[in-house]
């Protein structure tokens, strides 16, 4: 890694800093059934055989919906300042539009009457995946009339809850849900349609727009932005022992993975992030993604550049190219992506650590990507809205749960958002992701992302080693100088 915080270095956060913990409504609250709540895209494709791991649905989840008060103490007893949490839509309008629930609403002002008790502020996201079923089944979010009907419901939650809500969150990671959800099927609703796919990314804009500004219009005074999970990507111009050699062979390389490079930002991060800052799509984002330009009406692109308050960053793991034969791959390379041509490879830098998602652990990537937010938007707030590692926890002998791989993971991945913050990026918090651990999509119950223990069978919830590594760094305000050596 570069620019390593050097062991022994201590570094320190911004003045009034915000440390919280995330969630997702569909992945803790449960209670799918309860108090008037309407099916969403995710009950129906969890309760389809074969789409989620072991069957495993978030009917119980971790029962958030009856135990929030426990879990708003847990968030106090760690000394955490802030609460990022979701708001499930089909829990306020069964049906997308229409009649309000008023009693689903309510668990939510209450929700957030036990946070401000607790003197925990709150950022609420309107949209982390759970689309209600009723507007799927009217086309979902390639229908260009899902983007209004998320406005109307953004405007009745700001108006009922902006009062007791510090930052609002419009989408949460909407390249997932384009890309997971309906290019390759592997999340809600399960479609593989590249022509939807295409619409379903505009019209996610598209309601991040009206939405911003319903909220705005509820809340004069509110904080807004959106949650993006954007991924550095990073090149090598090794040759790769694929018999390339020469300065011609160098510089066609160079070449070739430049422009690679170019598409894979515009795919991973371009088509999303461009749009909202800047008011257009990216210039090297391959057709197949791009939404015809029958979908764009005038004026679309105006309301989804409107001024945010902050970017959520959702940072996980980077890209890596290099020069390679896509026909003849070598050990730790994959063929690339779509639109990517010229003798490039996607692959894994031999000797990175990976989580046991199977994704790379690179913390030098937050570094290099908050910088690089912050030079191309100067002085718009940046808050990691999520950051984490899913681990093989279990409870020991003790009753305790001793997960030193996240400890390092987070220890490093911190150092690396203090060096940012010291070298010049906007960065105003950052929510651990996640309070709990939790329904985790398509995998299930198998992996736990949690700095708390969830036995899901009882619903006991066991503080985790890495809940009071937190909770030291965000009482201090600093991260802990790096260990010469890493406990094992």
């Amino acid at each position: 890694m570069t620019n390593v915080t050097p062991h022994g270095e201590a570094l320190a956060f911004p003045a009034d800093f915000t440390w919280g913990a995330a969630t997702a409504a569909y992945q803790i609250e449960g209670a799918t059934d309860a108090d008037g709540r309407g099916p969403s895209v995710w009950d129906t494709f969890s309760r389809t055989p074969g789409k989620v791991r072991g069957g495993d649905t978030g009917d119980v989840a971790c029962d958030s919906y009856h135990r929030y008060p426990e879990d708003a103490d847990l968030l106090r007893s760690l000394g955490l300042s802030a609460y990022r949490f979701s708001v499930s839509w089909p829990r306020v309008f069964p049906s997308g539009d229409g009649q309000l629930n008023q009693a689903g609403l309510d668990y939510y002002k209450r929700l957030l009457d036990a946070l401000g008790e607790r003197g925990i502020t709150a950022a609420a996201t309107l949209f982390h995946w759970d689309l209600p079923q009723a507007l799927q089944d009217r086309g979902g979010w390639a229908a260009r009339d899902t983007a209004y009907r998320f406005a109307d419901y953004a405007a009745v939650v700001a108006g009922a809850l902006g009062d007791r809500v510090t930052r609002w969150i419009t989408l949460n990671e909407p390249l997932v849900v384009t890309h997971n959800g309906h290019r390759i099927g592997v999340h809600a609703p399960g479609l593989t349609d590249d022509a939807v796919a295409a619409a379903v990314t505009h019209h996610l804009l598209l309601g991040h727009g009206l939405g911003t500004a319903a909220v705005r219009a509820a809340v004069p005074a509110a904080e807004v932005g959106i949650t993006l999970n954007l991924t550095p990507v990073r090149i090598s111009h090794s040759m790769n022992g694929h018999g390339m050699n020469g300065a011609a062979a160098a510089n066609g390389s160079a070449e070739a993975l430049e422009r690679a490079r170019l598409v894979a930002d515009a795919v991973h991060n371009g088509i999303f992030l461009d749009p909202v800052l800047f008011g257009r799509y990216p210039a090297h984002a391959p057709a197949a993604i791009l939404p015809p330009a029958e979908l764009v009406k005038d004026g679309d692109m105006e309301a989804i550049a409107a001024p945010i308050d902050f970017l959520g960053v959702n940072y996980y793991q980077p890209e890596h190219l290099r020069a390679g034969d896509p026909d003849n791959l070598r050990r730790g390379e994959e063929r690339p992506m779509p639109g990517i041509e010229g003798g490039v490879v996607h692959y894994s830098p031999d000797g990175m650590e990976r989580t046991p998602m199977g994704w790379l652990i690179d913390p030098d990537g937050l570094y290099d990507l908050l910088l690089r937010l912050s030079k191309d938007t100067p002085g718009l707030p940046l808050y990691i809205t999520e950051n984490g590692c899913a681990a093989e926890d279990y409870v020991n002998p003790d009753g305790e749960v001793n997960d030193l791989e996240r400890i390092k993971f987070l220890h490093l991945h911190l150092a690396a958002a203090a060096r940012a913050a010291r070298d010049g990026a906007s960065l105003a918090g950052y929510y651990v992701w996640s309070l709990l651990d939790n329904f985790e999509w398509a995998y299930g119950y198998q992996k736990r992302f949690g700095i708390v223990f969830v036995d899901f069978a009882t619903q006991r919830r066991i503080p985790k080693a890495s809940s009071a590594f937190i909770a030291r760094v965000a009482s201090e305000n600093a991260i802990p100088a790096l260990p010469a050596v890493w406990p094992v």
